[in-house]
């Protein structure tokens, strides 16, 4: 499939957080029940992401498949780093909050695809029970390189790619479609 990634406007918002908690639900059923909890992500840290324009979206037409924050620039929860060390300390972008409906396949393939073009270094962490969010980190090339602790101090495994020139996949990104 072919999707369209792009910044998160305001009028997307009725179909984010339906995302989310289909995430949780799913994340819960695979034996994930801590990383997000009830709630997480907040609504407030959605719409601040939305704000900021690190918040995109991924849609086939005009329906909203996934979604997730992409982050340039160093991220305070990666500052340290245990049982590992990062491949490199060269600028990064970060993709956090990654969430798909579960009608749609390969969208964390073109979320890291799309990310590849802004910038070749990227890095991501998950909870060590998150199986399915591993598996797919490293289909798509990350290097497990430690541990590393979110803002509520609880551990993630913490993965990094940075890619060779000439590398990269192609998916087609945009400004809003038209769809109402």
């Amino acid at each position: 499939m072919t999707y369209t990634i792009r910044r998160a406007v305001p009028s997307d918002w009725e179909q984010i957080p339906p995302l989310y908690a289909q995430a949780r639900r799913f994340m819960h059923e695979n034996g994930n029940p801590d990383q997000w909890g009830e709630s997480f992500p907040p609504e407030e840290l959605l719409r601040q992401d939305i704000a900021k324009g690190q918040l995109y979206v991924v849609e086939e037409g005009c329906q909203i498949h996934g979604a997730f924050a992409f982050i340039i620039g160093r991220d305070p929860s990666y500052a340290r780093i245990e049982d590992g060390a990062w491949l490199s300390e060269a600028e990064y972008g970060t993709l956090h909050r990654v969430a798909g409906d579960g009608k749609a396949h390969g969208l964390f393939d073109a979320m890291v695809a799309y990310c590849e073009r802004q910038i070749p270094h990227l890095r991501v962490d998950t909870h060590a029970d998150n199986r399915v969010m591993r598996h797919l980190i490293q289909k798509n090339g990350f290097a497990y390189c430690g541990i590393i602790h979110v803002e509520d101090q609880t551990p993630r495994l913490a993965f990094e790619k940075i890619l060779e020139p000439g590398d990269g996949q192609r998916t087609e990104e945009g400004g809003r479609s038209g769809c109402v």
